[in-house]
């Protein structure tokens, strides 16, 4: 295992951005969990192809946004160990790997959103 700075989780900017984070994770889960619905089997459409005309939405099943829930939680969990470990070098660049981890978990947030709208 590896060494935790010991400063890392009395930093207030650091709690903060972890807190968001986790926040944002688990808005993400819930919202997903609530719009699933497990009687429609193939309902959902999961992909927007601009250049196919007609056939421009992709249907898919639940899985597709399980993995949503599954790459917010990837998310949350690489770049806090990736963080914990830059800290001791510089701490700027350990906020802005939280801060551009906040900006993936929220276009994740959109994105399934929006094409959990679509069904």
């Amino acid at each position: 295992m590896f060494h935790i700075p010991k400063n890392y989780f009395q930093d207030r900017l650091i709690l903060l951005l972890l807190t968001v984070n986790t926040f944002l994770v688990g808005l993400n889960s819930i919202l997903i969990l609530l719009r699933l619905d497990s009687s429609k089997a193939e309902s959902y459409i999961i992909q927007y192809r601009a250049n196919l005309g007609v056939n421009a939405f992709r249907s898919g099943g639940a899985t597709t946004f399980i993995s949503f829930i599954l790459f917010s939680l990837l998310i949350m969990l690489i770049t806090t160990v990736l963080s914990m470990r830059v800290y001791s070098l510089h701490r700027q660049f350990a906020v802005i790997i939280l801060a551009l981890a906040a900006l993936l978990l929220i276009m994740a947030l959109f994105v399934s959103n929006a094409l959990l709208v679509q069904r």
